[in-house]
């Protein structure tokens, strides 16, 4: 699911794009539609936390994290009171350790705006518990990819897994109107689309496993953290096929966004 960029659904766009946030939000705001089933409960893993070991928010209701800088004073304002799930978190904890994955729980940190973002838009009225997954430290897409194969259970269980990034996330590029940057993002778009919808999950996981080597994939994505989110929710899909929901540009890069089962 793509998060966007900081607090970018709640400021007003560039006055050369005015619209430039609209479909996103609208896609944003058509998931809870689009599921058939509101879950009980959702987790979510950001772009925006990692630690040593994956971590768990246990809050009840926790606070929210604004980890953005520089915008305006009012998108500090926003409020998301969305209650958390002390039962999912231990839920979650013993599913990794069943997979012999260690795992910390933190019932400190507010939820940063990977997700209090977005969701402000998924689910307005803040009536679904939210907790929040870290990634862990080292960016290994096989770790990601085994977190969301030892999560699974929760499927079946009502609870939605989301992972929260960016299919494109280049800073340094993202604003530039050049079209060696644009081309880069098509390309990596286009073979990232094409792995995600490859009928054969085991030949999925292994490529998204191995994303460095897809076309322009570090002109894409400089550091992981913003597709790692993705692999997890890959993982955590079995042999569900997955399949592009949403596709747009912004600046001119090519964004997507996926879907499994």
């Amino acid at each position: 699911m793509p998060h966007g960029g900081g607090p970018c659904f709640f400021m007003d766009p560039p006055p050369s794009a005015p619209q430039l946030w609209d479909r996103l939000a609208a896609y944003l705001r058509g998931i809870d539609a689009g599921l058939g089933q509101r879950p009980r409960a959702v987790l979510v893993i950001s772009a925006h936390w990692e630690a040593a070991r994956p971590t768990v928010n246990t809050a009840t209701q926790p606070p929210l994290l604004f980890d953005y800088y520089g915008f305006p004073e009012h998108t500090y304002r926003l409020s998301y009171p969305a209650a958390g799930s002390p039962e999912l978190a231990a839920r979650v904890r013993e599913l990794l350790g069943n997979a012999g994955i260690e795992s910390d729980g933190d019932g400190e940190r507010g939820l940063d705006h990977g997700v209090f973002v977005p969701f402000l838009l998924v689910y307005p009225e803040a009536d679904v518990p939210i907790v929040q997954l870290s990634l862990q430290a080292g960016l290994d897409p096989q770790a990601h990819l085994a977190l969301g194969r030892a999560l699974a259970p929760l499927r079946d269980e009502g609870v939605l897994i989301v992972g929260s990034g960016m299919s494109y996330h280049n800073l340094r590029e993202f604003f530039s109107e050049g079209d060696a940057a644009m081309q880069a993002a098509e390309r990596f778009d286009a073979a990232l689309s094409a792995v995600v919808e490859d009928t054969s999950p085991t030949q999925r996981d292994a490529q998204l496993a191995a994303w460095k080597q897809m076309p322009d994939a570090l002109a894409a994505h400089p550091r992981a953290e913003h597709l790692l989110p993705l692999m997890v929710a890959a993982g955590a899909a079995g042999t569900d096929p997955g399949r592009r929901v949403y596709h747009d540009h912004l600046f001119g890069k090519a964004l997507s966004a996926f879907q499994f089962g």
